[in-house]
Parts: structure tokens; sequence; C-alpha cells
């Protein structure tokens, strides 16, 4: 390819970049610096809303929604002409990734990538890529590739737990506590079924996950790391940092779902990564029961193409017969956004998402009699349950009569107002409070740790044993869940929490935008599911 003559491009919608606080550009990139990202095809046929009640298999789902063998070919062959390298194509997840030196990669989709790296660190700090403003693609390619991601490495997402100190702790559970509290079903430890775990970052030490269980008197459950975009598992031994989040999404599925096969996928920290980590989980054999998310940032943080592909990894996920449990957020109605204006966490936004938020929990730790159960907030800086109305998601039919609160309105996959109102967030909630939280061990320590990253794991192994109960996966579990209530009412097999706020939104009777339909009473929810 001559380097110098003139590519024909076009804008990529959905592109642009919002800016990043707290990141400072330091310069373009070296010319020959490697880069890789991921390409999203546009599906050969819409989605079905009837896919999400009779689930397909792996191969039907390629078959009938995934990229044509045709739009393949046109986007391999272009982008190999243009001197792009292409290290793996998957028709089925509808993703190409590329590779290549920045100043090849940077011309076909036009845009500049520089250095760069947080403002306050050092000199010697880890640098990132990253781009601003909207990016182009050739112009054959116009309508057949709707996202490319990970040009811009940054950090997209954070692990959404919270330490406290310990001299803070009012009380602790073990999760099989949690378990006796939230009444999961007897007779079920999610035999049979796969737990997949997503993380950005860090790993486990299977000495300490052994120590862990046997403490608890249960057998280590099947744990497997699998690696994706180069990423693999590595304990960093900072119980402080990531290894934190692995352990205790690890430890609080295993713990209550110990006959489950854990499978923990590790992939980078950027909008690709999180994506291909999400679609190789969502279509690997066995199908997982449960895809376990506790990584998220404000919906506003992402690009509107990555939200849109995130959303379609989800459908299919839900498609295949997997629910997905993703953790809301732990700093408010704010998501740690400083303009004063209420927002809501991605993925947890997504209506293919099952939104798990937080609550505080006094319980006795024997009887698992509750005491009383309230609203997380402790207090601005030091964490609240997220929860609120999302800005780009349309208020799903499941939830209209629950009574929302009106929001700046949803917008669909092409960027066209869906009017008032938007997808409300949390639908559940468990424990999230640190201050009344969960006894994990992170790199040979013993702590208590909490965060709605706790509750996604919670939801995913009682999901896992619920449809060991069923003999059946659920997929998109909400329109059950919702089944016909209205504002103000309880839905069956919840325990309604209705004391305290997150900020911006109060609980009340029913759903709300603090702890969504409530906390889960597992035995009653076998009839719902």
């Amino acid at each position: 390819m001559d380097a110098e003559q003139p590519l024909n491009l076009v804008p990529l919608p959905g592109s642009e970049r919002p800016e990043r606080a707290g990141f400072q550009a330091h310069g373009a990139l070296p010319a020959d610096t490697p880069v890789e990202a991921t390409l999203v095809l546009r599906r050969r046929a819409p989605l079905p809303d009837d896919a999400f009640t009779s689930h397909l298999t792996t191969q039907e789902l390629g078959e009938r929604y995934g990229a044509s063998p045709e739009d393949l070919q046109l986007v391999t062959s272009t982008l190999k002409r243009l001197g792009v390298t292409i290290d793996e194509e998957n028709a089925a997840e509808r993703r190409v990734r590329v590779s290549g030196p920045v100043a090849v990669l940077a011309r076909v989709f036009g845009t500049d990538l520089a250095a760069s790296r947080p403002a306050d660190a050092a000199e010697d700090a880890p640098s990132y890529r990253q781009r601003s403003g909207g990016l182009s693609i050739p112009a054959e390619l116009d309508g057949v590739v709707t996202a490319v991601l990970g040009l811009d490495d940054r950090p997209q997402a954070r692990a959404q737990f919270r330490f406290t100190p310990a001299a803070a702790v009012s009380t602790s559970y073990t999760p099989p506590q949690l378990g006796k509290v939230y009444d999961f079903p007897a007779g079920t430890d999610g035999s049979g079924q796969t737990i997949a775990i997503i993380e950005l970052g860090g790993g486990y030490v299977q000495s300490d996950l052994d120590a862990y269980f046997a403490g608890l008197g249960i057998p280590s459950p099947s744990v497997t790391a699998v690696g994706v975009d180069g990423a693999s598992n590595v304990p960093g031994q900072d119980p402080n940092g990531a290894d934190g989040e692995v352990m205790l999404d690890i430890e609080v599925a295993g713990a209550l779902a110990p006959g489950a096969a854990l499978l923990v996928y590790f992939a980078p920290n950027t909008d690709a990564g999180f994506l291909d980590a999400v679609n190789t989980a969502a279509h690997a054999t066995p199908t997982p029961a449960v895809i376990s998310i506790s990584w998220g940032q404000s919906e506003d943080q992402w690009t509107a193409q990555a939200r849109n592909a995130f959303d379609q990894a989800l459908q299919d996920a839900a498609a295949l017969g997997v629910t997905t449990t993703v953790a809301a957020g732990d700093d408010g109605s704010t998501d740690r956004v400083s303009d004063g204006k209420a927002h809501v966490d991605f993925p947890a936004s997504s209506p293919h998402a099952l939104a798990c938020g937080g609550t505080r929990l006094e319980a006795n730790t024997t009887t698992g009699a509750v005491q009383s159960e309230t609203v997380w907030n402790n207090g601005a800086g030091n964490g609240a349950t997220g929860g609120g109305v999302s800005a780009v998601f349309a208020l799903p039919t499941w939830q209209k009569n629950v009574g929302v609160p009106s929001g700046p309105g949803g917008t669909d996959a092409g960027g066209a107002a869906n009017g008032p109102g938007g997808r409300g967030v949390p639908d559940v909630s468990a424990v999230a409070d640190p201050q009344t939280g969960y006894q994990v061990r992170v790199d040979g320590k013993d702590m208590v740790i909490g965060g709605t990253s706790a509750v996604a794991p919670l939801w995913a192994a009682l999901i896992a044993r619920l449809a060991q109960s069923a003999g059946s996966r659920f997929g998109l579990v909400q329109p059950k869940l919702y089944d016909s209530i209205r504002a103000g009412q309880v839905a069956a097999g919840f325990r309604d929490i209705t004391s305290g706020n997150n900020g911006a939104y109060a609980a009340g009777s029913g759903w709300d935008a603090c702890t969504g339909l409530g906390v889960p009473d597992g035995t009653q929810l076998k009839s719902v599911l």
C-alpha cells in the first residue's frame, strides 16, 4: 500500500470520544508503535424479541444473526489491502481483531493517537493511548462496520467494590450466611451450571481459594482462568487493588454455588477488551447459565458505538439463555460524575443486564433473621448504591408500570430520541455496605469487602442454583421478575426495601431507583422463574 495514497474515508457514527478527566497527553506515539483493535460488524438480520424467550444455540445465533460471510470477507479484504493485519475473525460474534503499527491504523481509521498518562502519575508510570473526536472508516465499509474499539486504551471501567477500616465494620457475613438470609433454595448448589466472571485486571491464587473454602467447610469449586486479548490471571499481591475484586467475585459465587464451574475471563481494561470478554464468555461451550460483571463506568463516559456494541453482546447472551448480572455502582446517584446531576452506570444500565444495587444489612448470622435492611448510603465520598434513570436506553416494556421516574430520555441505537424517561436502575439488590460486608480472603489476608461488586456474583450464584432447580437457563429474567406489577406493588420472590436514599432517589414501596425490586427470597423465586 502506498502510504501517501489518499484514502476515501467516511465518519463512523457514534465514535466521538467524550472528554476523559484526569488524563494528560504527552505527544505523538512513534509511528511503529504496535496497536490492536476490535471491529464490530452489523448483524445479517435484526435479532427479534422472541429470541429472548425461545433460546438459540450458538450455531443458530451465528447463522441467523451473526455477520454475513460477505460482510466478513469485505471487511477483511479491505483492511488487508490497506496494510492492516487480521488477527482473528469471528462471524458468530461479529468481531474482527486487527493490529498494525500506529501509523497505519491511525490513517485507516482517521484519527490521531497520543501517548497518555494520568495527570497525577509519575513520569515512569505506565502510559496509554488516547484519542479525541470521532473515527472514520474506509467508505466501502460504511454501514458494515458499526464500531472500532480499543484504539484508545485508557482504562474504560472501574471495579465496583469498597473497603472500610476494620474499626468501622458493624458486622460481617460469610457468603453461606447470606445464603440463609436470602433463603437460597435448599437442595441446590449450582451443579451442572457454569458461572462466567468477567475481570479487567488482577488475579487469584489457588492456595488462597483453597484456604478460604476450607475455612467455610466447603470443597473448593472448579475455577478456571481464561485469557482474552492477551490478558491473563496475574495476581499483583495488592489486596486493595484489582485482586480484591477478583477474589471477592470468585469467593462469593463459589461459596454460594459450590457445585457450579467458575470460568474467570481476564481481559484488558479497555472498551474492546471488556466487549471481547463478554462475547467470548457468552459464546463458550458449554453455554454459561450466568455472566457476572462487577466493573462499570458512568454511561456518559462511553462512546455511543461502544455502548451499542456492548448492549448487542448482552442481547446475544440473553438469546443464548445467559443471564448477565451487573453491579450498579458504588457512588450513589451521581456515579462519581462531578456535574451535580444524576447518572447511572453502564453496563448496568443496559436493559439486557440484571442491574444489582446495594443495601445495608443487620441480621443474625446464625439464624439468618433480619433486624433491618436499608438502602446503602454512607454519605458523600464514602459509598452508596448506584441507581437512577438511563439517559441513553429507553424504558423497557417490562418497567413501564412500576413508577420509574422521568429522566433525560433514552435514545435508540441510531441516536433518535425515544421520548421522556429511560431504563430504571437497578433491578434487584442485596447487601453491599462494607460496614456490613462480606468476609473474604485476598492475597493471604482475611478482610471485609463491600460494594455492588459483591451483589453481582451473589445474584449470579442464585441464578445458577435456580437454573439447576428448573433444569434450564433463563436468559433475560426481567420480564418474569417484573411480571405485571405496578408502582408500589411488591414483586413475588422479593423482600421490599423501603428506607433510605442514594442521593437523588429515595426508597419506597415496590420498585425504586435505589434497590430496584428489593432483595431476594430465593425459595419464592423458584416459583417465579
